[in-house]
């Protein structure tokens, strides 16, 4: 046998080797997770049969599934149905809901305001009513994350309230028929002075990269030379839009961001694809240490290609990419896929 003989038959063994053992890895991996799963239904029935008081199976499952989630990271969440709508409100920006911010103070359940044009408005809801019943249920007791899940619903359903006015002795009676309401993006913008505008980006839902542009438009129109850019409090949102609104700011062609994950083709490099809005104009961001993911993403390019000077605190750190894959039930998990970078 010749020596290239050898050293190809020493490399095809050792290869078909690395085959069989990474075989055997999976197969172990594929067995030990078969195995948990029936020790888990296994045991779950004999809890169920067998446990002194009665149990509610979903809430048990779900403990059991939030446990195993919460040894993951703090983003990885199981979405049971009954929370589709809250999870659509923070990707898409949009609810069905009566359009008023309502809030906890002194005890009370107060309208604060009422968005004009919007079916709260409409239906005659004012600022500085207290709401006592949503729909026969006495809001007393319940928590602003309680009200607002009672004042959600499908567009064209019904929220009656029961409410307190000033200068009325009675309660009054409002039948508010929900609809579509869209969350902005960029809740405000300005001129600080006649050379100075000013924005404030609360989130990265859909079309948030318009959003910004129209702002950024508007300002240059009034006179704006130099910008700010609020990006406090954000919590981050869709990483497209992140990408969009970097856009905006940089070159075309120059890299955004990159992702690797597990899954080695979900891996990529963002770019600036289109022709930016103003990449001369001086920007100066304002951040929080509640100012994450996406927002980073931005804050970070735009540091990194010189086009703006960050202000503030120390960003949250937060790093990683997440994805929705659908369960049984209409239920969805919000999983950690990747790291950007």
């Amino acid at each position: 046998m010749t020596t290239r003989t050898k050293v190809l038959a020493t490399f095809a063994l050792s290869t078909l080797g690395l085959v069989s053992f990474r075989a055997a890895s999976d197969s172990e991996r594929y067995f030990e997770i078969a195995k948990n799963l029936d020790i888990f239904a296994t045991l779950f029935k004999e809890v169920n049969t067998y446990y002194v008081d009665e149990i509610t199976p979903g809430k048990l499952v779900k403990t059991g599934i939030d446990g195993m989630l919460k040894s993951l990271d703090p983003y990885t969440n199981y979405i049971p149905e009954d929370d589709i709508e809250d999870f659509r409100t923070m990707t898409t920006g949009q609810y069905g809901g009566i359009g008023a911010v309502v809030v906890k103070r002194n005890g009370k359940t107060v309208v604060q305001s009422a968005y004009e044009g919007y079916p709260a408005q409409k239906a005659g809801l004012l600022p500085g009513d207290e709401i006592l019943t949503i729909n026969n249920i006495n809001v007393d007791k319940k928590t602003n994350a309680d009200i607002s899940k009672l004042l959600k619903g499908q567009a064209n359903s019904v929220a009656k309230l029961i409410v307190t006015r000033y200068g009325q002795d009675k309660p009054v009676e409002i039948d508010i028929t929900r609809d579509k309401i869209q969350v902005n993006n960029v809740p405000y913008y300005g001129m600080l002075t006649p050379e100075i505008g000013y924005f404030q980006l609360g989130g990265f839902t859909v079309d948030a990269g318009r959003e910004v542009r129209n702002a950024v438009v508007k300002l240059k129109e009034q006179g704006a030379k130099k910008l700010i850019f609020d990006i406090r409090d954000n919590p981050g949102g869709l990483l497209n839009e992140a990408v969009n609104i970097s856009n905006l700011f940089v070159d075309k062609g120059l890299d955004v961001v990159s992702t690797k994950g597990k899954v080695t083709e979900w891996n990529k490099t963002y770019k600036a694809l289109d022709v930016p809005l103003d990449t001369q104009i001086p920007i100066a961001i304002i951040t929080s240490n509640r100012s994450a993911s996406a927002s980073e993403i931005v804050s970070g390019v735009l540091q990194d290609y010189d086009r703006a000077v960050l202000v503030g605190e120390r960003t949250f750190g937060k790093g990683l990419v997440q994805a929705t894959r659908p369960l049984s039930y209409n239920s969805q998990l919000k999983v950690t896929t990747a790291k950007y970078y």
